[in-house]
């Protein structure tokens, strides 16, 4: 399973103007190579009279996919710095379009680039970025004598209570960061006096956003 990554958490878009140009950066995650496609081309859809629709997406997770494209602008001017920004933020499953429309004033290589790189980063703000952490779902089986001091101490932790199920005697289930599994099976031993029954039931990650 992978590691801890950062993406970003959804759909986003922001437009900027520059020299007269609008460029609209849109920015959304995508796991597969097919969800990048499909989000370009909708794009393309909705912008049918734009002068470009530049883009680019990362997807896998050792960045194995990486896609860029400039659509007409000059060779190396969009699709490339585009995905420089991905890459410079460590986003994964992440595509990119930035619909241009031409205002009249031509803009240079450099002009573009730094165009195409600042909508780019403004899409991205706009769609917010996630770090996925991955974290073990622990079980832990008590009897209910113990509930109401486990439920509470669990609660008054950084721990994450997930659900509580209600049989011949009580499982409690707790989302823990894989790094603190060991520290919490012995912080949860010592709070029941060695009366509980803790394992890893499934892994998960979950999504903080990044400031």
């Amino acid at each position: 399973m992978r590691k801890d990554y950062k993406t970003v958490k959804g759909y986003g878009e922001r437009e900027i103007v520059i020299s007269k140009s609008r460029f609209i950066g849109y920015v959304n995650r995508a796991e597969t190579e097919e969800e990048a496609l499909n989000f370009i081309d909708s794009i393309k859809k909705k912008h049918p009279n734009a002068t470009h629709n530049c883009s680019c997406y990362m997807v896998g997770e050792h960045d194995q996919i990486q896609k860029a494209n400039d659509d007409g602008e000059p060779s190396g001017t969009a699709g490339v710095p585009m995905l420089e920004v991905l890459k410079k933020q460590g986003l994964k499953d992440t595509v990119v379009v930035v619909t241009r429309y031409f205002g009249g004033i031509k803009l240079g290589g450099g002009g573009l680039i730094r165009a195409y790189g600042k909508a780019t980063t403004e899409g991205i703000d706009a769609a917010q970025v996630v770090e996925r952490k991955l974290h073990h779902v622990m079980k832990i089986s008590i009897d209910y004598t113990w509930l109401g001091k486990v439920e509470n101490e669990v609660r008054n932790s950084h721990y994450t209570l997930a659900e509580i199920q209600y049989a011949e005697g009580v499982d409690v289930f707790v989302e823990v960061l894989k790094d603190d599994e060991e520290a919490f099976v012995n912080w949860i031993t010592e709070l029941t006096n060695g009366q509980s029954t803790i394992n890893c039931v499934d892994k998960k990650f979950v999504e903080f956003i990044v400031e």
